[in-house]
């Protein structure tokens, strides 16, 4: 395993990962705690709304027959038998040459069947207390928001597998769903490897790095959905290091490693991997960065090996890690969303792989227009905070030039915010 790598294209990759992957276990949790969770189960409408016609404006609920021939110049007077506000239900009856005042969202009282707005009525010009003029011809159902009008009982609200926002929430609490089904949230570790790395406290030193690849795959995970665990830097010695990955994965559902996997002396994680025996599924990617970047299972578990080179980290996350969290959580279209872009500048740089360059992109004369960000090298670790997109490059031939059609892979982060 250490030294055959048959290259494989992305798609493949993706494949061999996604083969495996299963929705996982689902668990009821409090509404105010769903937020951000992605939901287990369809969730429909459990009654009618609204469950009561009521009125969408402030004004009177009246009879339409009673007002044949109201206008301006000559207003319907009707006898005010009453009021009602939002909450109340209305205990009496709007009969004939009768209204009754109606706030917004309050119920239509039995009787009546439209509402005319305090406008279009002499409410405003000298209010009375017993009579009010109409000066608007009404039709039956108007002004009234009818029964069942927004939603009916058993309606599908929001599909399975999606992610709890704003507008969701609203709708778990407006039907009643105060503990909703979600998918639990799987548990990743993460581990770095490199006599190398020091820690983001640590002074720096000759020679050495902080350890950023941790804490950035830790936020991807977050943002994928799942809860991550860091667990420091991985020994060189092979004997501890089998012992630490077989612990890591005893408390986690998947291992995430930065590092330790090219064909050097001191890459452990290749070693790991022919001790543990484990399932390889690719240890070689036609692409740029991160052609090293490995993937086995080992009992039903997922290990996926990534670049030590921050930019090469952070690409093989959001190509293979992130569609597996995702499958797990429900979601239905797991691989990033891809969109058609023109270029902004030249990439002339040639490459036997497709390349995946961190990139912005922004409209210009109403057409997505697409420019890499920074260094083009996948040790760069500065240019990842402003990346909205990875840029996909064919192999082979000159590179792109300006102006041409290139596609673009959507990364789901806010990227200048």
């Amino acid at each position: 395993m250490r030294f055959h790598r048959e290259p494989i294209q992305v798609a493949e990759a993706q494949q061999r990962i996604l083969a495996f992957a299963e929705t996982g276990a689902v668990e009821l949790v409090p509404l105010t705690e769903s937020e951000g969770r992605r939901l287990a189960e369809p969730i429909r409408a459990t009654n009618d709304v609204p469950h009561f016609p009521k009125s969408p404006y402030d004004g009177f609920a009246v009879r339409s027959e009673d007002t044949i021939g109201a206008c301006i110049t000559k207003p319907v007077e009707l006898e005010i038998v009453g009021a009602i506000a939002c909450g109340d239900e209305p205990a009496f009856f709007v009969g004939k040459r009768q209204a009754a005042r109606i706030m917004t969202g309050a119920a239509i009282p039995k009787g009546a069947d439209c509402v005319i707005m305090f406008e279009m009525t002499t409410e405003n010009e000298a209010p009375t207390k017993k009579i009010v003029g109409i000066k608007k011809e009404m039709k039956p159902g108007e002004n009234v928001i009818q029964l069942g009008e927004e939603a009916k009982t058993g309606d599908l609200l929001i599909e399975a597998g999606k992610r709890i926002g704003p507008g969701e929430m609203a709708l778990l609490a407006t039907f009643g769903y105060a503990q909703v089904p979600v998918y639990c949230q799987p548990k990743i570790g993460i581990l770095a490897t490199g006599s190398e790395l020091l820690q983001p406290e640590e002074p720096l030193r000759y020679g050495k790095i902080r350890n950023s690849n941790s804490y950035m795959t830790a936020s991807q995970v977050r943002q994928a959905g799942g809860i991550p665990v860091l667990y420091g830097n991985l020994e060189d010695n092979p004997d501890k290091a089998v012992e630490t990955v077989l612990s890591i994965l005893e408390e986690t559902d998947i291992l995430i490693t930065s590092g330790g996997v090219s064909v050097g002396d001191f890459d452990i994680m290749v070693e790991v991997f022919q001790r543990l025996k484990a399932e390889l599924l690719f240890n070689k990617i036609a692409m740029r960065p991160g052609s090293v970047t490995s993937a086995v299972r080992y009992k039903d578990k997922f290990i996926f090996g990534l670049s030590g080179n921050p930019g090469a980290c952070f690409v093989g996350f959001e190509l293979f890690v992130r569609p597996l969290l995702q499958t797990m959580q429900g979601k239905k279209q797991v691989t990033l969303p891809e969109i058609e872009a023109t270029m902004g500048l030249d990439m002339k740089k040639p490459s036997s792989f497709t390349r995946y360059v961190r990139s912005s992109w922004t409209v210009e004369d109403g057409k997505i227009v697409v420019y890499p960000v920074g260094q083009d090298k996948s040790g760069v670790v500065t240019n990842i905070t402003d990346a909205n997109c990875l840029l996909r490059i064919p192999p082979g031939g000159s590179g792109i030039s300006r102006g041409d059609k290139a596609t673009i892979l959507l990364l789901p982060y806010n990227a200048g915010e």
